[in-house]
């Protein structure tokens, strides 16, 4: 007699919470090119993996924030985009604190050591952690404290051209 496995259904509801300057600069660091950026296309249903996702909320340094990607995030991801005043680390954090009784895993986008309480925190509350960030610049106590961790890899981010051609040689080659 065959034995089968039973078929099980995952219903896991899943938070990301990306501290945007920190996967910037990482990004930037590894492929020293200021114009990377990370394909949330290619990302998001990679970090979700047949889960069902709960909230998307890109935290970031500074006034100047994309207005494009916080509508990409919004039509695609029902995300938002939360200017912080400084570092993301404490919205970030009081903002996964919220949320632990709502969602079975967190996943933060951040390679940042400053996570490494937060994450013990979420997972005393019985929250699953995940970290996705750039190996290289990531804290290795920080993937050792995680539940999991993703990896962000060149296949995860693009690179836009920030070198344009002087406007006289672009006239130059209309002739």
């Amino acid at each position: 007699m065959a034995y089968t496995t039973p078929n099980i259904v995952m219903s896991q509801s899943v938070a990301i919470l990306v501290d945007g300057n920190n996967i910037e600069i990482s990004i930037h660091h590894q492929t020293q090119d200021e114009g990377a950026m990370l394909n949330f296309d290619k990302l998001i249903p990679k970090l979700v993996d047949n889960r069902s996702l709960n909230r998307l909320i890109y935290f970031r340094e500074g006034r100047h924030i994309s207005s494009k990607l916080a509508e990409r995030l919004h039509q695609h991801y029902h995300g938002s985009v939360h200017p912080c005043h400084k570092s993301a680390d404490i919205p970030l954090s009081i903002k996964a604190t919220q949320l632990a009784s709502k969602v079975d895993t967190i996943i933060i986008m951040s390679g940042d050591a400053d996570y490494i309480e937060l994450v013990r925190h979420l997972k005393s509350e019985g929250v699953r952690v995940e970290i996705a960030a750039v190996e290289k610049t990531t804290s290795a106590q920080l993937i050792e404290q995680a539940d999991y961790f993703h990896p962000i890899t060149e296949e995860d981010w693009f690179s836009l051209s920030t070198k344009k051609k002087p406007r006289h040689t672009q006239t130059r080659d209309k002739k």
